[in-house]
């Protein structure tokens, strides 16, 4: 048994244990021996204890076993009594011991009695050097002798293998109700996507012999046999040491430096900025970035110094010191670094047993984390984390490619070099390099401009012969710089941050209504800088404040230029996240609804100001009333918004200005300010197109009236319509308490009493109308074809008016309350939800008449939940027909 200050330690871990964490907390309920030897003998008699559990299958027993030995690592860690080394090193025990009684266990249950020979596991990643973390998966590869390998009689030995590695998953990451044991990658096998789980061992030597990537290289440098059949596994390593370790430092080596240090500084470039949210592991300064550091000098120096060939990432970092080949005091802040990044790392994992590296967002989960490591606050965390996350990223810079860079300048050369970047056709790629540099475009002419071009186009074309369309990229960057009126800011970011540069590249590839925003202000892309443009923007009253205060003290048109500014950086981004797959499109619909209600809120906020002063202040106010995706929350980048002008002047009000006017000329002419403030290109380009025809009387009604003459119009003169388009409006700007009078005065009118058939019939007489004079532009057109949205808007605006149900302006909310009630079925609910997320990406990747690529269409696929496209076009097909079956259901049932 310890001593007292030891238990006191052990006593103090279990209490943040039980505070902190969901998942520990649970355990020690689950495990109170594990908990009580834990405190009481430490964790050592602890893990031996969760090892010992026996359970009726090896399944159970594996996972009872595993789960006890998370309470007591974490226990021990968490008291101080184990280092990150011991912590990974017990861990990655438990994982090489529950592998290998997988292995025998899945060929016993086929060959009974059979020993495990010629089947063998290697492990690779953070397994491989014994380096695992709290709730890591574990990289594998799975290799076969055909000769040695048990199997049934007349049983194939590749089908045999593959069976085996199946069963092998099935142990150790099927979830049951003792959870699991570790989950399972076998990614990092050659050519994942087409190969089977498990390989002939002479055809994987043959594979890493001729054909291997550079990464490949890097991921051996931490691999072993750890399981099965440990002599098949340590013959193949060794076979393939040559592949991993090559003696002579020629160009391919550092070539492959290269690529691998731009792979990580490319890649999740959305979370790599310091601060809450953080990337442990991929982030600038991260765990990543301290493993590809030293796997990168293990393969510049490993070649001709075995001593530096140590799986492990501490430990490499000491033989490359002793062999003199990194500074100590680098060395040292490395390590230092590692270790606590790989600490707080666990302390994530420990809240919910969850496979994430991401520090919360959240300010209360940040503070949870820092608590459970023994800190008071989040704030105190990230003070820790700050300096040793900076100066990782700063070693780690030294390995970026060297930016004086350039391609060559002569023809033969040149398509040399496309042909290096990986470009298909190289000469088309190599004829538009040589075309930017003969002076002609306007943009280039400038010795800075074509320096900074030169600077930019090594990185920017390797992201685009990477990218899924080269051809189309190239055709969209050479649009967007015979468009720039100076590029050399715009060139000069791309070179600074490759990671801006591949998104720019897919930009290219998917993206026309993207490029051509770009082509008109490049200066959009400087928006993408920082890491927050990926987030969702705040809510409405949020974003209008802080809209507002960037208009705060600057003459009037000089702040609708910074509010186009920042509006359209806000709208650019999220049409990256698509781009990117960063975020669902449903969810970014809401985000761009978000930024147009909070540039509607604050251009009326401004707009009213700027008015007062000319005409004074009267009693009352304007309210905006917000129509059909505005109202119903679900814009596209594409989207106008349409919007009511109402106001709660008393009629014989006077405003009490030098030109005093009457409530209708008032506001009817600060309403004409408001949409000139959202819709009047100004330097910084145009903002929204305003559709404000849905007013009383249409084109020829006055563009503001009052709510109670709003309120008569619809009662008495209104078209079923103007109802229609009412279920989806709802009060975005005005005081609380006049959007409160307007919201009631809408509910009012669309409870109205109706005629069921009456309503039905006028709808679809204007729903034939429509179809004659805006008829669909295609079999794709999931807006105005048949089974479409306007179809299904039709049929629930029709259901909302006449049964009083689901009054609610967004369409996914009224379809769940009609539902509810059955009068819609689950199906259709489901098919808004795709044309909708369908709607929202081809709005940005095939506006007016482009044609997308192939490669497009599979992005818009995957981007609405599909696999590939045939299969989206299957589900569009049925969401459809649904819609259709409704629509044609609802005028029925007026006919009858």
């Amino acid at each position: 048994m310890g001593d007292t200050n030891d238990t006191g330690a052990r006593q103090s871990a279990l209490e943040r244990a039980t505070s902190h964490s969901p998942f520990l907390r649970e355990a020690v309920g689950l495990y109170p021996d594990v908990t009580s030897a834990s405190v009481k003998q430490g964790a050592d008699a602890a893990a031996s204890l969760a090892l010992s559990a026996i359970a009726d299958t090896l399944e159970s027993t594996l996972r009872r076993q595993r789960h006890g030995l998370a309470l007591s690592v974490a226990l021990g860690d968490l008291s101080g009594e184990y280092s990150l080394e011991r912590v990974t090193a017990q861990l990655s025990e438990f994982a090489d011991l529950a592998i290998d009684r997988a292995v025998a266990a899945a060929i016993a249950e086929r060959v009974p009695d059979a020993r495990p020979e010629g089947f063998a596991v290697i492990a690779m990643g953070k397994l491989g050097s014994c380096e695992l973390n709290y709730s890591s998966d574990v990289d594998l590869l799975l290799l076969f002798d055909p000769e040695r390998m048990p199997r049934r009689e007349r049983e194939d030995p590749g089908e045999a293998a593959v069976r085996y590695g199946r069963r092998l998953i099935e142990i150790l990451q099927k979830r049951t109700a003792d959870g699991y044991v570790v989950r399972v990658d076998l990614r990092l096998r050659p050519s994942a996507e087409v190969t089977p789980i498990a390989l002939p061992v002479n055809a994987a030597i043959s594979h890493y012999e001729s054909s291997a990537l550079p990464w490949e290289r890097a991921a051996f440098i931490r691999a072993r046999a750890c399981a099965g059949d440990i002599a098949l596994g340590d013959r193949f390593l060794e076979a393939i040491r040559p592949f991993v370790w090559r003696r002579s430092l020629d160009f391919g080596v550092i070539n492959d430096v290269r690529l691998i240090s731009t792979r990580i500084r490319d890649h999740f470039a959305q979370n790599a900025r310091f601060g809450p949210g953080f990337d442990l592991k991929r982030g600038r300064g991260g765990i990543r970035e301290v493993e590809f550091f030293v796997q990168i000098q293990q393969m510049i120096h490993g070649g001709r110094d075995p001593s530096v060939r140590l799986p492990a990432t501490l430990d490499a970092l000491g033989s490359l010191v002793r062999a003199g080949h990194l500074e100590e005091e680098d060395a040292a802040a490395l390590g230092n670094a590692y270790r606590l990044l790989r600490t707080v790392e666990h302390r994530v994992q420990m809240i919910d047993d969850a496979q994430t590296h991401l520090l919360p967002v959240r300010q209360e989960a940040l503070d949870q984390v820092a608590r459970l490591h023994g800190l008071s606050d989040g704030g105190e965390l990230l003070a820790q984390l700050d300096g040793p996350v900076d100066r990782v990223g700063t070693i780690f810079d030294g390995l970026a490619p060297q930016g004086n860079r350039r391609l060559s300048s002569e023809g033969g050369s040149l398509l040399h070099d496309m042909q290096a970047l990986g470009f298909s056709d190289p000469a088309t790629a190599a004829q538009r390099v040589t075309e930017w540099r003969s002076g002609k475009v306007r943009a280039l002419r400038s010795p800075a401009a074509q320096d900074a071009l030169e600077g930019m186009l090594p990185g920017l074309l390797q992201a685009i012969a990477n990218g899924s369309d080269p051809s189309h990229a190239l055709n969209r960057l050479s649009d967007i710089i015979e468009h720039l009126s100076s590029g050399v800011n715009f060139f000069r970011l791309l070179e600074a941050r490759p990671q801006l540069a591949r998104l720019f590249a897919k930009v290219l590839a998917h993206a026309p209504a993207l490029s051509d925003q770009l082509a008109r202000r490049p200066e959009l892309f400087e928006g993408l800088f920082d890491a927050s443009s990926f987030e969702m923007p705040p809510p409405t009253a949020e974003f209008a404040a802080l809209l507002s205060r960037a208009m705060a003290d600057l003459p009037y048109d000089v702040a609708l230029d910074r509010v186009r500014r920042l509006v359209n950086e806000r709208r650019f981004a999220l049409g990256v996240q698509l781009i990117d797959r960063h975020r669902d499109p449903l969810e970014v619909a809401q985000g761009y609804s978000r930024v147009a209600e909070g540039a509607l809120v604050a251009l009326s906020e401004a707009a009213t100001r700027e008015f007062v002063e000319a005409h004074g202040r009267i009693d009352g106010e304007l309210v905006v009333l917000g129509l059909g995706r505005l109202g119903g929350c679900a814009l596209t980048h594409a989207s106008d918004i349409d919007i009511i002008y109402l106001h709660t002047a008393p009629a014989d009000a006077v405003s009490d200005g030098r030109r005093p006017l009457g409530p209708n000329d008032y506001f009817n002419r600060l309403a004409s300010r408001v949409t000139a403030a959202l819709s009047v290109p100004t330097a910084a380009g145009p903002l929204y197109e305003v559709d404000t025809r849905l007013r009383p009387e249409g084109s020829d009604g006055m563009l503001a009236v009052s709510l109670e003459a709003f309120g008569r119009y619809q009662r008495q003169t209104a078209w079923t319509w103007e109802h229609m388009a009412l279920c989806r409006a709802r009060p975005v700007a005005g005081s609380a308490a006049a959007q409160a009078r307007a919201a009631a005065l809408i509910d009012d009118i669309l409870r109205m009493p109706r005629d069921r058939a009456q309503t039905a019939r006028n709808a679809a007489q204007m729903r034939a109308d429509m179809e004659r004079h805006k008829p669909a532009r295609s079999k794709l057109d999931v807006k105005l074809g048949p089974g479409g949205l306007v179809d299904l808007e039709f049929a629930v605006h029709v259901l909302q008016l006449t049964r009083h149900v689901g009054l609610d302006p967004g369409l996914d909310t009224a379809l769940q309350a009609l539902a509810a009630e059955s009068l819609v079925s689950e199906k259709v609910v489901n098919a808004q939800r795709l044309l909708t997320r369908m709607l929202v990406m081809m709005r940005l990747v095939a506006p007016g008449d482009v044609q997308p690529t192939t490669d497009t269409w599979q992005l818009v696929a995957e981007a609405c939940g599909a696999s590939s496209w045939d299969e989206l076009l299957a589900e569009h097909d049925a969401a459809r027909q649904s819609i259709a079956e409704l629509w044609t259901k609802v005028r029925n049932e007026a006919e009858a």
